[in-house]
């Protein structure tokens, strides 16, 4: 550590934004349950630190002021309960040290806060995931000074913030030699056994053993025996502790998997990517031949908060060159869909100078990518088929990303939709699913169509008028209630050689599905008496509604509903459409068709009636309630309840 005084600038007082006074406040009094972790946190940050300025190092070699021995360095002292964390990585300025630890600018804090869950230890986890875990000194320290100087700049550019975590801090100007970043903790009375080397020890190499960073400490040097009275000799002046190095430091990814027991991927995984669970899943490559890489990727067990956030997708993949971390969330190596999958990528056919433009047109990162994804789809695979449970949990986590592949990854679409999962007709609830070669496995003779329906809720998707027919002839459908899943099929049009079909758009045929020659010729003859006898009350209903829908129909789909909504074969389902607007996009219009079902007792009602006031009234409520069966949303909702209330008092009265 190097020799610091003070300038003669006066401090300055600044205050905390609030939300990170609010942070601080739950840390100090009921957040942690393990206390320890806040040196994990800080030589996390310290080994950031060194990465940085090793990469920028790259471009500006003057940045290591000829010292390329990046390190960290803990130091206890048990006397003054005081712990001492130093790196000389690339260090902060005065703007820095403001945005990065007295706003909410880059720590991500908001975003915890709203995440908390109310359990403690889960909580107490978070914080490396929001990258807010410098804060998590205030645990077990009542003090806190930070002393740093960025790489480049004068030595007298150092910045010193001191705080005590009560809502503000100070700073001042300092003479520092050495580049990097020095933080002191002031441990608490009930903290104070952290001040020992042997504790502190024991946590790093808990925690930061794969750290790929040095992390030293002095020695720990025998008491010097007791002095002989009947020795002649001198005594031996005491020897003077030296520095070691406590964790591994070797890269993990590096290693032979048959040297790497589980948990040490486990523990890896936890440090690297700042998650307080395990992974769900891992998978470690080395390749080599035309290209040489290591590959080690994770599924994680649960997803983070903004996986679905479209504002802040990031890619969690790290890219190394020959050892050298080059850049966070390369988002070249692994497409959107897989955005769940944490790892990283050490190639040795890349340039230490490589830029993420670079990295747009890169020949190597392609193949990389290509590997990677069908390592991961692999491994997913094998999950579904051995581990069903398993990848059920996973399916729960991340089911909706994979739906996204179809749009983003025609290469891989079949690959990807074996791994799919549905609810359908055929189970018992919501959340037994069927894959897509189960229902395959199960379609009844003379099938060759895949069924589906789409809706905003499983409820909805479930009790849809469309399913009438299908529940009658025995015959599954896979129930897709996500809001990616219409999008979904808009690509995927077939699999296994056997098309989607709506059962709530175009027309349906599903004549011969589990029946014989005659069984299919009675039915069929069946279907056309009944559309002849219904042609002219489907012909006074199409006049009354030429301007709501572009046609009006007897239904083959119907069996107990009056009515329903067929929308064209590739028009979006009615629920997305209002998303849609409501999301501020336009939709282009269109006019849907009204199938309606003669045997119905409201359409025998509307055929005798004689009243054409009543009739038009009851045909625009009919065409009302099956826009509203499907998700859509009625542009004259107060002449619905009207025409609601005049059928139930005009039924009211012919009962009396």
């Amino acid at each position: 550590m190097s020799e610091q005084s003070q300038s003669s600038a006066p401090q300055e007082q600044m205050n905390f934004q609030a939300e990170v006074s609010q942070l601080m406040k739950l840390m100090i009094h009921s957040l942690y349950s393990n206390p320890e972790i806040f040196l994990r946190e800080l030589i996390s940050n310290a080994s950031d630190a060194c990465d940085k300025l090793r990469f920028e190092a790259i471009a500006n070699e003057q940045l290591l002021e000829n010292n390329s021995d990046l390190r960290i360095q803990v130091a206890c002292d048990e006397e003054a309960k005081t712990i001492t964390v130093t790196d000389n990585g690339i260090g902060m300025n005065r703007e820095e040290v403001i945005n990065n630890i007295g706003t909410i600018a880059k720590s991500g804090t908001k975003q915890f806060l709203e995440s908390l869950t109310g359990d403690q230890k889960t909580d107490s986890q978070l914080i490396g995931q929001f990258g807010v875990g410098f804060y998590s000194a205030f645990v077990v320290a009542d003090k806190v000074e930070l002393s740093t100087r960025r790489a480049g700049d004068s030595s007298d550019a150092g910045v010193k913030w001191t705080s005590d975590g009560t809502g503000g801090f100070t700073l001042e100007s300092i003479e520092k030699a050495d580049r990097g970043t020095q933080i002191v903790l002031h441990l608490k009375d009930d903290h104070k056994d952290f001040a020992g080397a042997w504790r502190l020890r024991s946590v790093i190499k808990k925690y930061s053993d794969h750290i790929t960073f040095p992390i030293m400490m002095l020695e720990q040097l025998p008491p010097p025996p007791p002095p002989s009275e009947d020795s002649e000799e001198p005594e031996e002046p005491p020897k003077e502790a030296q520095l070691e190095q406590v964790n591994a430091a070797s890269a993990l990814w590096t290693r032979q998997k048959s040297q790497v027991k589980d948990d040490e991927y486990e523990e890896f995984y936890k440090q690297v990517f700042s998650d307080y669970e395990a992974p769900l899943m891992w998978t470690h490559n080395r390749v080599e031949g035309t290209q040489e890489y290591t590959s080690l990727l994770y599924i994680p067990k649960k997803a983070p908060f903004d996986l679905y956030d479209a504002s802040n997708q990031r890619n969690g993949i790290k890219l190394f060159v020959q050892r050298v971390f080059i850049m966070d969330e390369a988002e070249k190596l692994m497409p959107r869909y897989l955005r769940f999958v944490r790892g990283l990528v050490d190639s040795n056919d890349l340039p230490l100078n490589v830029s993420r433009e670079i990295l747009q047109d890169s020949k190597v990162i392609d193949s990389i990518r290509r590997a990677s994804v069908k390592k991961l789809l692999s491994m997913l695979e094998s999950m579904a088929e051995k581990e069903p449970e398993k990848y059920s949990e996973f399916w729960v986590e991340f089911g909706q990303c994979l739906k996204e592949a179809p749009g983003e990854d025609f290469a891989n679409k079949d690959q990807v939709a074996k791994l799919y999962r549905f609810d359908t007709t055929q189970n018992a609830k919501v959340g037994e699913l069927t894959s897509l070669d189960d229902y395959i496995a199960r379609m009844k003779p003379g099938q060759e169509k895949l069924y589906y329906i789409t809706a905003d809720s499983y409820t909805a998707a479930s009790n849809s008028p469309h399913l009438e027919i299908f529940k009658d002839k025995g015959i599954e459908v896979l129930l897709m209630h996500d809001r990616v899943d219409e999008w979904m099929m808009s690509y995927l049009n077939e699999y296994e050689g056997k098309s989607f079909v709506s059962v709530a758009k175009g027309d349906l045929d599903l004549s011969g599905i589990g029946l014989d020659d005659a069984e299919k010729a009675a039915e069929d003859k069946a279907k056309e008496e009944k559309a002849e006898q219904a042609e002219p009350l489907i012909a006074r209903i199409k006049a009354i509604l030429e301007k709501e829908t572009s046609d009006v129909r007897a239904s083959t789909r119907l069996t107990s509903s009056p009515a329903c909504i067929v929308l064209g074969e590739h028009e979006m389902a009615l629920h997305m459409q209002q998303l849609m607007k409501q999301a501020g996009h336009e939709v282009p219009g269109s006019q849907p068709i009204l199938e309606v079902n003669p045997s119905h007792p409201i359409l025998t009602m509307l055929d005798e009636e004689q009243d054409e006031d009543q009739f038009a009234s009851w045909s625009r409520l009919l065409l009302d309630q099956a826009l509203l069966a499907e998700g859509g949303q009625l542009e004259d909702s107060a002449g619905f309840v009207k025409r609601m209330n005049e059928m139930f008092m005009a039924l009211h009265q012919r009962s009396t």
